[in-house]
């Protein structure tokens, strides 16, 4: 099987190559560490964990990059003597990295699964523990880092349906992989039945909430003034505020259509969209003007281009803002839910106390959406239709939008406790495999 997959990754590989550098290339600033992704690096990386006991922390993009901030300063709190390396796939991931870590933890780019360039790596970095975030599985970096007995971590792991499916397709491949995870800590016990089925072993799997809880209620790091910069496209101070985050294709159009028939009933409603990918934002604000909606450009705004008239939208097309923005927000749409399946993190807005509204499709998220509608903290929709009616709903009834938000807030207060309980199992099963700890206050 390990030849097959090696051979099918070189084809893909190949055949793969044009559209993976198109890519990188759209999402721009992607030649700074490139010869990272083949397991090469500089003096400065070798350098800094020479003679260091390091733990290796993987996270894929800006949604797993978001949960490691809040990681690393547990991490560091309880296990102060390990050189922390974090590696990500993706630029705009480096780039939160980059923006938001602290610069004594080193960032790197996680190597393509090709056995010479994960052989060099891990050669390199040398890990005494690997700690993946979600369900990210390499086969050849999780084979080789057995072979060097490296402890290896999977956390908020979660299965789609989809990923479910593929495992078990191929169980007798993935059973192995699964099966060699020293930990795997998951948000709920219905993550933990699927871990288990598809090659866990069962004292390994341990079901500890969802990280991305944490996370939410963590303090603000940003510096974006966002009233500021509404108050230069002229939103006036009292506006209300349709967002949208984390949009996929698709949903721009359908917001911005809701956009205007909602303008009669209330003349001074403000949008703004942020796409979950970045580079899609052209396009789909070229989209958005076709319906009939002005808009101006975060960028722009930021090189000194102000829109010239009035502005209806403002399209966000900048990575690692969101949270700022959610914080002028009136109601919330959450994106991935009406175009497309999974759902994006609805946490977040739900955490500072926002009206959040979603559409059908939060199968990423089944595991806490139930609570946040039994406590009727945020509102379901099935399409644009009834969209439209929720955020009217919620619109003329600002009462019942500070309401909703509070109880939304109170759901996530509950349930914070995750990282620090993933870091505990991590700490104790290093100890018991006679890894090198040193734990704050030992």
């Amino acid at each position: 099987m390990r030849t097959l997959y090696n051979l099918l990754l070189t084809i893909g590989l190949i055949l793969g190559s044009p559209f993976y550098m198109l890519k990188l290339w759209r999402r721009g600033n992607w030649k700074r560490g490139f010869r990272q992704r083949f397991g090469k690096f500089n003096a400065k990386v070798k350098q800094s964990i020479t003679n260091r006991h390091v733990m290796w922390i993987h996270a894929v993009s800006v949604g797993e990059v978001n949960l490691v901030i809040r990681l690393i300063d547990e991490i560091e709190k309880r296990l102060p003597n390990l050189k922390l390396v974090v590696s990500t796939t993706t630029t705009t991931g480096m780039a939160e990295l980059r923006r938001r870590v602290p610069a004594h933890v080193e960032k790197i780019y996680y190597p393509i699964d090709r056995k010479k360039w994960v052989q060099r790596a891990l050669g390199t970095i040398h890990p005494e523990a690997i700690v993946l975030v979600e369900a990210e599985i390499w086969p050849n970096f999780l084979w080789r880092a057995r072979q060097m007995g490296v402890p290896t971590f999977l956390i908020n792991a979660r299965i789609s349906d989809k990923s479910y499916r593929g495992y078990k397709r191929w169980g007798s491949f993935f059973r192995g992989l699964f099966g060699n995870l020293s930990r795997a800590c998951c948000p709920t016990e219905s993550d933990a039945a699927k871990l288990r089925e598809i090659g866990c072993r069962p004292d390994a799997v341990h079901v500890v909430g969802n990280l991305k809880f944490d996370t939410a209620t963590a303090a603000g790091r940003h510096q974006l003034d966002t009233r500021a910069l509404l108050d230069d496209l002229g939103v006036p101070a009292d506006a209300p505020i349709l967002l949208g985050g984390s949009t996929h294709d698709g949903e721009e159009v359908i917001l911005a259509k809701t956009w205007l028939k909602l303008r009669k009933q209330f003349p001074n409603l403000f949008l703004i969209l942020v796409p979950r990918h970045h580079e899609r934002a052209r396009d789909a604000g070229r989209a958005v003007r076709a319906a009939g909606v002005k808009i101006a450009f975060r960028t722009d705004m930021r090189r000194g281009r102000m829109p010239k008239g009035d502005v209806d939208c403002l399209m966000v097309n900048t990575t690692g803002e969101l949270k700022a923005f959610y914080e002028v927000a009136t109601v919330v749409f959450v994106g991935k839910t009406l175009t497309a399946k999974g759902g994006q993190n609805p946490i977040e807005p739900a955490a500072i106390g926002k009206a959040v509204v979603f559409g059908p499709n939060m199968q990423n998220f089944r595991g806490i959406v139930p609570e946040f509608l039994e406590a009727k903290a945020v509102r379901q929709v099935k399409s644009a239709r009834d969209l439209e009616h929720a955020v009217a709903d919620l619109l003329a009834d600002p009462k019942q939008c500070v309401e909703m938000g509070a109880r939304a807030k109170q759901v996530v207060e509950r349930n914070v406790g995750a990282i620090a309980r993933t870091v505990d199992i991590i700490a104790e099963r290093l100890k018991d495999e006679e890894i090198y700890v040193s734990e704050s206050g030992d």
